[in-house]
């Protein structure tokens, strides 16, 4: 069916409920409010996904559902369509969508937010999108938590000691934010279960790879140094300037040849824009889509775009972008409401800016680091920022008192070791859905 905008009240279309669209959709609300104008978020699911607590998901402290912002709560005011969006044609303004009936709908626009978020960025390796799996979605950290306890437990009745200890090995590529996070957590995972099963935790093994010479250079070197530090005292074999060149069912090969049996690799080493972004016909940088400083599309002043998916100029960067942050397209998605108002004649259009609130990064048991407002932390303060910072983000009073109930729970109970199979192992590829970007 076609929507028509003649006659009409004034629609605009949010194409995905990510960051920036979630803030974009949730602001516009309140701008327009009293006028005649209608908000339509499409997306393929009907929640907004907290990512950066997946990594606390994988490795059993939160329930999946505690991640999960549903928007038909958060975003009262906001008409909801679910499906995905598979083409967007300028000319009659309109977007075509399908849903997971493969039903297609055409949805019509007086102004549409390009909002469709990023995607796992892979690499023409052999056996990667087989046999690994990353963390962009509920699906992937449940096959974490699920696949580590299980592995462990099939190690312990294994006769065959070789197959024992590629059932109890790790490989984490990717040593940013999320593999880094992820890492941890899992190791936490690993050593509950170890000590509850009278198992040395020394015979689990972690090896986290990164092409870089750093860790987490993004937190400055001596936090970075500093996150190496825990890590390595945690067991966790850290190895920088190495990758993967092929994957198997049982094993993986690096790039000196070293052959390494495992049962479990997480592919976390950053992320692409959404396949959207290819079909649109529009100019891009970096593969993002390029954007004014407004965040409107030049040429196209009813098409605006940002979060993960558009190459955002940096205001404090000459000539750079932004980079894909949560941070960033949770202001972008402000940024874009003012401005579609303001062409909407409600208020004044301004350039995108921002000020660096810092970093936090949650490295299991009692341990963080954090660079608030450019105060270098680390320990049980960074922990408790990093924390209180993922409270104060989380954009529903019910997720935040959910997490917050949970957080307390892991101070006085250890974590639950629980593998309830409630996803399969082709759920959780990265093929299940549109959480893959190829790369070359």
């Amino acid at each position: 069916m076609t929507y028509e905008s003649a006659g009409e009240p004034t629609r605009i279309v949010v194409v995905g409920s990510g960051f920036a669209g979630f803030e974009c959709a949730r602001s516009l609300t309140r701008r327009l409010r009293g006028t005649d104008a209608r908000v339509i978020m499409i997306s393929p699911r009907d929640y907004m996904l907290y990512t950066p607590l997946l990594p606390e998901v994988a490795g059993g402290i939160l329930d999946a559902r505690f991640v999960t912002i549903p928007l038909s709560e958060a975003l009262s005011d906001v008409e909801l369509v679910t499906g995905r969006v598979d083409a967007v044609d300028f000319d009659a303004r309109t977007v075509h969508v399908t849903d997971c009936e493969q039903g297609v709908e055409e949805v019509a626009w007086d102004r549409v937010v390009l909002t469709p978020g990023s995607v796992t960025r892979l690499f023409d390796i052999p056996g990667l999108a087989e046999h690994a799996r990353g963390l962009k979605s509920p699906a992937e950290a449940l096959y974490f938590r699920d696949q580590l306890l299980t592995q462990i437990e099939l190690a312990e009745r294994d006769t065959d000691p070789r197959v024992a200890d590629a059932r109890r090995t790790v490989v984490v590529v990717g040593a940013s934010y999320a593999g880094t996070e992820l890492t941890a957590q899992l190791r936490a995972l690993a050593d509950e279960a170890a000590s509850r099963r009278n198992l040395d935790p020394a015979k689990i093994r972690f090896l986290l790879l990164d092409a870089a010479d750093k860790v987490m250079p993004e937190v400055g070197e001596k936090l970075g140094d500093k996150v190496l530090e825990v890590l390595r005292s945690r067991g966790i074999e850290v190895r920088l300037g190495t990758t993967l060149t092929e994957l198997g069912s049982e094993h993986v090969t690096l790039d000196d040849g070293t052959v390494v049996p495992t049962r479990t690799v997480a592919w976390v080493t950053g992320v692409t824009a959404g396949p959207l972004v290819d079909t649109l016909g529009l100019p891009t940088e970096k593969g993002r889509l390029t954007v004014r400083p407004d965040l409107s599309v030049d040429g196209h002043p009813d098409v605006f775009a940002g979060g993960d998916a558009a190459a955002v100029p940096d205001p404090k960067n000459s000539g750079s972008i932004t980079p894909p942050t949560a941070q960033h397209a949770v202001r972008q998605g402000r940024a874009l409401a003012r401005n579609v108002a303001a062409s909407l004649g409600v208020g004044d259009a301004k350039p995108y800016t921002h000020r660096d609130m810092g970093l936090v990064v949650d490295l299991g048991p009692g341990f963080a680091v954090a660079n608030p407002l450019g105060i270098r932390l680390s320990g049980f303060l960074a922990k408790v920022v990093t924390r209180a910072y993922h409270l104060y983000a989380m954009p529903n009073a019910a997720n935040r008192w959910a997490v917050a109930f949970a957080y307390l729970t892991d101070l006085i109970f250890p974590r639950p070791l629980v593998s309830i199979g409630l996803v399969t192992d082709s759920e959780s590829r990265f093929a299940a859905g549109v959480e893959i970007g190829a790369q070359t």
